[in-house]
C-alpha cells in the first residue's frame, strides 16, 4: 500500500495539460488531459448530448469555454487523489490568485474524508500549490438569454422525485437530468409524469488507468461527486437555454459526518457548497442560469413525509450505493437502514419491508450503524444520511406509534429504548415537524411552491 508522503516524494507534479471537443451532431465530446509524470497520462471524457446538430463553436464562445476547463478542474481531483502531487499546474485555462483560493478550498474541504479514513494530516496551505500558466479563453461572453426552463439532476432516490413532483406545480417547462443512466434514474422518470423525450443523458467515462492504480494499491477515496453534478449540469442547461437548476440538496446534508471536525461526506451537497458556486458562477462563468436547491429549507425528515404521499416511486426509488450496479437495496448498509428509519413513522412497518425486502430494524448485525446514525458512537456512517437529532425523532416517534397500536417493537429499537438516548430524544420527537432553515438560494416563485407544498402556504417564522 503506497502512503501520502511517499506518493507525494515521488510524483511531485500534477499537469491539467488541457482538453480536445468532438462537436457533432449529436453531441459534444470532451475528452480532459491529466498526467502524473513518471506515473501515469489520464484521458476521462464526458459526453452532452446537443438541442440541435448545429456546430456550437466552442472556441469562439468563452461562456461555454469556461465551463467546460471548470468541469475539468473538478474532474482532476479524482485523478490527483492517486498520489497527491504537491503541485498542480494547469495549462488548460486561466486562474486568478481568487481563483485558486476558491479551488483549493473546494479539494480540501471535499477531500476530508479522503483525508480522514487515510490517515492524513493536512492543512489547506500546505496540501497543494495550485498554479496556472494559461492565457485568458478566446471568444465572446455568451449568457443564456431565456427566462423559463427548468433542469432538474435526477440521482434515483426519494430526494429529486420530491423535487419533481413540486416543481411539477410551476409554471416553467421542466427537463431532468441523469449522469450515466441506470434503472432508477430512468424509472424515476417514467413514473413521474414527465415525458422521457425531456430527460437528458450525460455520459461519464473513467479513464482506466486510474482504476488500475487503485488496485496496485495507490491512493483513493471519496471526492466530492455533487460539485461533478453541479459544473455538468450548468454545461447541460446552457446547451439547452434553461435558466435554472433546481438540485435536491436538504439542510441536512449541511452536519459534518465526524462529529467536532469539518469532515464532511455530503461536502459539495451542503449550502456552503451551494453558496460558493453561485458565487463563482456569477463572478467568473456569468452565464445567468441560476442553480439552487429546491429542498434546502427541508429537513431529511420532512423529505420523508413529503415523499410519503409520492406513492407511485415507492417501488422504484433507490440510493442504496452497495446495489447500485443491480439497482437493489441490499438492505445491510448503512445508507439503506437510515432510510428504512426516516421513513418509519410516515409508512407502515409492513409496507417498508416490502419496499426494502427484509425487515432492517430486526438486524441486530445493523447495531453499530444504529449507533452512528443515531450519535451514540460520534463518527455517522460515510453516507449521505440526515442528522443524528432527525434520525432519533423519527425513531421515537415509530416507537411512540408501534407502542399505540399494541405492535411489538423490533430488535433494533426495543435495543434503543432501554438506552439513555432514547429519554432525551423522546421530548424532542416533535422538532422536525415544523423545521424551516432560511438559509437558501430559491426564488421567490419556487419558495412559494415549497410553501404550499410543505407548509400550507405559511412559513415558519
Amino acid at each position: 500500500m503506497k502512503t501520502y508522503t511517499t506518493c507525494r516524494e515521488a510524483f511531485p507534479l500534477f499537469l491539467y495539460k488541457g482538453y480536445s471537443v468532438l462537436d457533432t451532431k449529436e453531441d459534444l465530446q470532451i475528452t480532459y488531459h491529466f498526467e502524473i509524470p513518471g506515473l501515469s497520462a489520464f484521458d476521462p471524457v464526458w459526453h452532452f448530448p446537443k438541442k440541435d446538430s448545429e456546430p456550437l463553436l466552442v472556441y469562439q464562445n468563452k461562456t461555454l469555454q469556461t465551463m467546460l476547463f471548470s468541469l475539468g478542474m473538478v474532474e482532476l481531483i479524482s485523478y490527483w487523489k492517486i498520489a497527491c502531487p504537491k503541485k498542480v499546474l494547469v495549462s488548460a485555462g486561466p486562474l486568478s490568485r481568487e481563483q485558486i483560493q476558491w479551488w483549493k478550498e473546494l479539494y480540501y474541504l471535499g477531500l476530508g474524508e479522503f483525508f480522514y479514513t487515510n490517515g492524513i494530516e493536512a492543512t489547506l496551505e500546505d496540501f497543494m500549490e495550485l498554479l496556472s500558466d494559461a492565457p485568458d479563453f478566446a471568444g465572446e461572453d455568451r449568457p443564456v438569454m431565456v427566462d423559463k426552463g427548468c433542469l432538474i439532476p435526477i440521482g434515483g432516490g426519494k430526494d429529486s422525485a420530491c423535487t419533481i413532483e413540486m416543481l411539477k406545480k410551476s409554471s416553467h417547462p421542466l427537463k431532468t437530468y441523469i449522469i450515466n443512466a441506470r434503472g432508477a434514474t430512468l424509472k424515476t422518470v417514467e413514473v413521474s409524469g414527465l415525458s422521457m423525450e425531456d430527460t437528458i443523458h450525460a455520459r461519464r467515462s473513467l479513464d482506466a488507468r486510474m482504476l488500475a492504480l487503485n488496485k496496485e494499491g495507490y491512493l483513493n477515496g471519496h471526492t466530492p461527486f455533487s460539485a461533478l453534478v453541479a459544473f455538468s449540469a450548468l454545461i447541460t442547461a446552457y446547451l439547452y437555454g434553461l435558466r435554472y437548476i433546481a438540485l435536491s440538496n436538504e439542510s441536512s446534508a449541511n452536519e459534518s459526518t465526524v462529529s467536532g471536525s469539518m469532515v464532511n461526506h455530503q461536502y459539495s451537497k451542503s449550502f456552503k457548497f451551494e453558496q460558493d458556486f453561485h458565487h463563482y458562477e456569477t463572478t467568473y462563468i456569468k452565464s445567468q442560469i441560476h442553480y439552487f436547491s429546491m429542498l434546502r429549507p427541508l429537513s431529511e425528515f420532512q423529505i420523508a413525509r413529503y415523499f410519503s404521499n409520492a406513492t407511485c416511486y415507492h417501488d422504484i426509488f433507490r440510493s442504496c450505493n452497495v446495489g447500485s450496479k443491480k439497482d437493489i437495496w441490499c438492505a445491510h448498509c448503512p445508507k439503506c437502514l437510515f432510510v428504512f428509519l426516516i421513513l418509519s413513522p410516515f409508512l407502515s412497518h409492513q409496507r417498508l419491508v416490502e419496499i426494502f425486502g427484509a425487515d432492517i430494524t430486526e438486524d441486530v448485525s445493523m447495531l453499530e450503524d444504529f449507533k452512528k446514525l443515531t450519535g451514540i458512537l460520534e463518527e455517522k456512517p460515510f453516507e449521505c444520511v440526515g442528522s443524528r437529532d432527525e434520525v432519533n425523532a423519527a425513531i421515537c416517534l415509530t416507537i411512540e406509534q408501534l407502542e399505540k397500536q399494541g405492535e411489538p417493537l423490533p430488535k433494533l429499537f426495543s435495543w434503543y429504548q432501554k438506552q439513555p438516548l432514547y429519554a432525551v430524544s423522546y421530548p424532542q420527537r416533535h422538532a422536525y415537524e415544523q423545521y424551516y432553515d432560511a438559509h437558501h438560494l430559491l426564488p421567490e416563485e419556487f419558495l412559494e411552491i415549497l410553501s404550499k407544498e410543505c407548509y400550507g402556504g405559511t412559513l415558519p417564522c
